[in-house]
């Protein structure tokens, strides 16, 4: 490639060169100003932390229909079971009629301790979902989709019970906890 020196190319790149650095330099003063002068004014007081509130629960009853939000147990396949002269499933289940609970919108590895509360003589764990929202849970309070009910709140964890379906339609009891972060 052969290059060619123009000095009316060099000289149209050296003035757009001057016009955009001339053009990066502003008085500044003003602002200088401002910044002093709000820093000179005393600062206010600053209003208390508003009390937690726990959201509305909502419930769906749209002409008696089956809530589309929650899982269906295999009672159908129990029951077929049982007349087939096997022995119907048994043992725990989850109450699929109460209201759900906010924290049971969020998976149980998204949601983490961040401290704890003692309020008129009853534990809260402080439990911030993955939207960086804190909430208040005691025991009996349920979280996690896997119908996580919380047994007790100690001061470094939350032990909860979970519910899981196995294959032949009943439920399975697991164990776990939410620990406290740092």
């Amino acid at each position: 490639m052969n290059t060619v020196f123009k000095p009316g190319r060099c000289l149209f790149i050296a003035m757009a060169a001057l016009i955009l650095l001339t053009g990066c330099e502003r008085d500044t003063r003003d602002l200088q100003q401002w910044v002093q002068q709000e820093l000179r004014t005393p600062g206010g007081e600053i209003d208390p932390i508003p009390p937690i509130r726990s959201p509305e629960t909502v419930v769906y009853d749209a002409f008696d229909l089956r809530d589309p939000f929650q899982r269906r147990v295999a009672q159908a396949d129990a029951e077929e079971e049982a007349e087939d002269g096997q022995e119907a499933v048994s043992g725990v289940r989850p109450d699929l009629d109460r209201p759900r609970e906010f924290l049971e919108g969020f998976p149980l590895d998204t949601l983490a301790m961040v401290g704890t509360l003692e309020m008129e003589g009853t534990n809260f764990a402080l439990i911030r979902d993955n939207e960086r929202v804190v909430h208040r849970v005691s025991e009996g309070a349920y979280m996690g989709t896997n119908h996580g009910r919380v047994t007790r709140v100690r001061d470094d964890r939350v032990e909860l019970v979970e519910l899981f379906e196995d294959p032949r339609g009943g439920w399975v009891e697991r164990r776990t906890q939410v620990m406290l972060t740092d």
